[in-house]
């Protein structure tokens, strides 16, 4: 089992940076693909990005693509959400997650969830 807990969100105006943090548990997540999604209210979780259990491959869904960065640290069992440039569209509840079907945009490739941290983005 992973347990995954993220940290990081609040409330900020567009423009402003924010970031993120996905601390895992309970077994190393070196051979986890980890991805970040997120959920507004009234609609559907969705992709945001994912990196492989190398970190060598990232994949960004077009909407946040030049503005947030996914990066891991293996040995601190950590990943991170870097997101620059932030528009009111990006509020939402961010979920971190892991899974071991590679890196991939679809949600029911990932095992393992948190709880989500609120990023909200005012105007």
């Amino acid at each position: 089992q992973v347990q995954l807990v993220e940290s990081g969100g609040g409330l900020v105006q567009a423009g402003d940076s924010l970031r993120l943090s996905c601390v895992a548990s309970g077994r190393s997540i070196d051979n986890y693909s980890m991805a970040w999604f997120r959920q507004a209210p009234g609609k559907e979780r969705e992709f945001v990005t994912t990196i492989s259990w190398g970190g060598r491959t990232t994949v960004y869904a077009d909407s946040v693509k030049g503005r947030f960065t996914i990066s891991r640290d293996n040995a601190k069992n950590m990943v991170y959400l870097q997101m620059n440039s932030l528009k009111p569209d990006d509020t939402a509840v961010y979920f971190c997650a892991a899974g071991r079907y590679g890196a991939t945009m679809f949600k029911n490739n990932y095992d393992y969830w948190g709880q989500g941290t609120q990023v909200t983005v005012s105007s």
